[in-house]
């Protein structure tokens, strides 16, 4: 049996953790629906939907976005930059934000993070059709900033709703914004990548962002390791990998 000292502890520091990632933002309270750390255990939480459908819930999801002007990223926008991929993949990457050429085509990850990124997901036997991608923000944070705390804030709602649209049976998180955005926590990439946890009952694994790579390649061999989890993670459950030699 597990020491009740132990789990309050635990508790404790997860939500130390939260208090400080909304502390970041301003906020001087903790909403009880989003006082929550990232769970290391599965626990289903999604509805149970049948596999396929999921181009309508993500239609439903993009009608109900519209032609937002939610937060001020909007104002500078060339287009929003959605999703793209499989609506019923069983692998979902998550990454930041758009950059310029994102922005210009309506695209996620089609510049060289991207073209980096598409090399990774065949590597993994997979082709860029066959898993869905798309942002935690939809619109380009001037000259490529990190996103801010309300623009994200803004955004997450249809982030979730593509979530839940798809029903990935694994999500990749691509850096710190949108691992910290799904897991509701502040901790460091550097940190948590690596360990599969999990959101809303779904096997989730935090590693670093294609833009980051380039930057630092050296860095590679730690996500290569990380997606080798991925896919154990997707045989374990029994998820074939169309394009794996």
């Amino acid at each position: 049996m597990a020491d009740p000292r132990e789990e309050l502890l635990s508790i404790t520091r997860k939500l130390t953790e939260r208090l400080r990632w909304l502390e970041r933002g301003g906020s001087t309270g903790v909403p009880l629906a989003t006082a929550r750390a990232a769970r290391p255990v599965a626990r289903p939480a999604l509805p149970v939907v049948a596999r396929g459908g999921g181009q309508a819930r993500l239609d439903a999801v993009r009608t109900d976005l519209g032609d937002c002007t939610r937060c001020k990223l909007s104002s500078a926008r060339q287009n929003i930059v959605f999703g793209v991929g499989d609506p019923d993949a069983a692998l979902m990457f998550v990454g930041e934000g758009p950059g310029e050429e994102e922005d210009r085509t309506g695209e996620p990850f089609v510049g060289a993070a991207g073209q980096l990124l598409t090399k990774m997901i065949e590597a993994m036997g997979f082709a860029r059709s066959d898993v869905y991608i798309c942002n935690i923000v939809k619109c380009r944070p001037p000259e490529n900033r990190n996103p801010e705390l309300d623009e994200i804030a803004a955004c997450e709602p249809f982030l979730k709703a593509q979530v839940a649209a798809v029903q990935p049976r694994v999500i990749v998180c691509l850096g710190k914004f949108a691992a910290q955005t799904l897991l509701h926590s502040d901790a460091p990439i550097s940190k948590i990548r690596g360990t599969l946890t999990a959101y809303e009952g779904i096997p989730l694994m935090p590693t670093f962002h294609p833009a980051f790579l380039l930057r630092n390649p050296s860095a590679k061999r730690e996500v290569w390791s990380d997606l080798q989890q991925v896919m154990a993670a997707l045989d374990r459950l029994g998820v074939p990998r169309p394009r794996a030699r």
